[in-house]
């Protein structure tokens, strides 16, 4: 069971594009002193993606194509 729930994971967050620079984001974290588990970069380009669709539709629903940094 928990094969198959690792499988559809897995599957879901393929078919999102990776738009966070890994080693970048690694980099910063140890600059920090701190250390990088191994699901922080899927979370953050999760995060970076709910973001960028809220800003979306928050630039539509105010008759706008373009985003701006307000609508993040």
């Amino acid at each position: 069971m928990a094969k198959k729930k690792a499988a559809k994971k897995k599957a879901s967050s393929a078919a999102r594009e990776q738009l966070v620079v890994g080693s970048k984001v690694k980099a910063y974290i140890k600059s920090n002193g701190n250390k990088t588990a191994s699901d922080v970069i899927e979370a953050l380009n999760n995060k970076v993606h709910c973001l960028l669709d809220l800003a979306c539709a928050r630039a539509t629903s105010n008759k706008r194509t373009t985003l701006r940094g307000a609508d993040l």
